[in-house]
C-alpha cells in the first residue's frame, strides 16, 4: 500500500514538474502601446536656397506599437500622418505644400509607415525599417531610433519615449515640385530629414 502512495505521489510530481516547464517555456504575451499625442512631435526640414534650412510639423498623427518584449526588439510599428495638418509657419507655403505641386492633399490626404524590422543594435540605440506610403507611392525607409527608456508616470500609467531620425528623396514620391536660383542651385532640397519624437502608453487590459 506505501509504494503504491509512493508511485502516485512520484507521478504527481513529475506531472507539475512538466505543467512548470510549460509555463516557464511559453513566449511573454505581446503588449500594445498607444500614442501619447499631446507628448509627441513629428518635423521636418529641407534645406533652401541651398544656403539654409526650412524646417516644418505635422500637427496631426497617429501611431501603435505591438511589442513582444519588454525593450521593444522586434516590435511591430505603425504611425500616419495628415497631410493636411502641416505648419511651416507661413500660409502660403503651407498651401503650395498641399497643393498637387508636393503632396496633393485633397488626394491623398494621409501618409503612412508600417514596420518591417525594428532591431537593437546596441544599448538604447535601434534601427527601424519599413514602407512609407506618400501620394498612394510605397518606398522602403530606414529610421535610427534611440530608446529612452520606460517608467511609470504619476498616475500609474507606464511610458515608453523614443527619438526617430531618418530621411527620404521627396522626388521618390512624386514631390518633384522645383526651381533653380541664378547659380543652379535648387529652392528647395531633394532630401527630407525627419525628426519624429513620441511617447506611448501601455494599453491597459
Amino acid at each position: 500500500m506505501k509504494k503504491l502512495v509512493l508511485l502516485g505521489a512520484l507521478a504527481m510530481f513529475q506531472m507539475n514538474v512538466k505543467a512548470e516547464d510549460k509555463k516557464v517555456a511559453s513566449p511573454l504575451a505581446a503588449t500594445n502601446w498607444n500614442l501619447d499625442k499631446s507628448h509627441s512631435g513629428v518635423k521636418f526640414s529641407v534645406d533652401h536656397l541651398v544656403i539654409s534650412e526650412t524646417e516644418g510639423t505635422f500637427k496631426v498623427f497617429d501611431g501603435k506599437i505591438v511589442s513582444p518584449t519588454a525593450d521593444f526588439n522586434n516590435a511591430q510599428i505603425s504611425f500616419s500622418v495628415d497631410v493636411n495638418s502641416i505648419n511651416t509657419d507661413e500660409p502660403k507655403r503651407d498651401a503650395h505644400l498641399k497643393s498637387d505641386d508636393f503632396f496633393n492633399a485633397e488626394k491623398y490626404p494621409e501618409m503612412k509607415f508600417v514596420s518591417t524590422s525594428f532591431k537593437k543594435v546596441k544599448g538604447n540605440a535601434y534601427v527601424l525599417e519599413g514602407k512609407m506610403t506618400i501620394r498612394d507611392i510605397t518606398k522602403p525607409v530606414k529610421f535610427s531610433v534611440v530608446y529612452g527608456g520606460t517608467v511609470k508616470d504619476p498616475w500609474g500609467n507606464i511610458k515608453a519615449g523614443f527619438k526617430a531620425s531618418g530621411k527620404i528623396n521627396r522626388k521618390e514620391f512624386g514631390l518633384k515640385w522645383n526651381a533653380l536660383t541664378e547659380a543652379g542651385g535648387a529652392v528647395v532640397s531633394d532630401e527630407v530629414r525627419m525628426q519624429i519624437n513620441v511617447e506611448f502608453a501601455q494599453a491597459k487590459s
